[in-house]
């Protein structure tokens, strides 16, 4: 291991809240999509999980393998327009309700188009 290497897998970071956060919210601060592991007010470190799947609620019908949007509102969407987060793992119906949902992590190219 290189002796300057801090997160060998980056599985999560800890960065500055750009605004306030509460266990299990899904998160965009800069590049980064993620959920929040622990309640952090704006200014405070928080700390974002990058991988994994979550069940978290998103409004909208969903396919598999859709992308799943973050809502200026802090909830998740299936309507493209909004910050891209992750991608179904589920389909889902109509209405709002719980989902399987893969946060992209370290957003690197753009993601594909709804």
């Amino acid at each position: 291991m290189a002796k300057n290497q801090l997160y060998p897998e980056n599985k999560h970071i800890a960065v500055v809240a750009d605004k306030d956060y509460t266990s299990g919210q899904p998160a965009a601060i800069g590049a980064y999509r993620g959920v929040v592991l622990a309640d952090a007010a704006e200014g405070e470190q928080v700390t974002v999980w990058l991988n994994g799947s979550y069940k978290i609620d998103v409004a909208g019908a969903l396919t598999v393998g859709q992308v799943v949007y973050l809502a200026a509102n802090g909830t998740l969407t299936a309507t493209a327009g909004a910050t891209a987060f992750g991608v179904a793992n589920v389909a889902k119906a109509t209405g709002t309700g719980p989902a399987e949902v893969a946060p992209f992590g370290m957003i690197q190219p753009a993601p594909p188009a709804a």
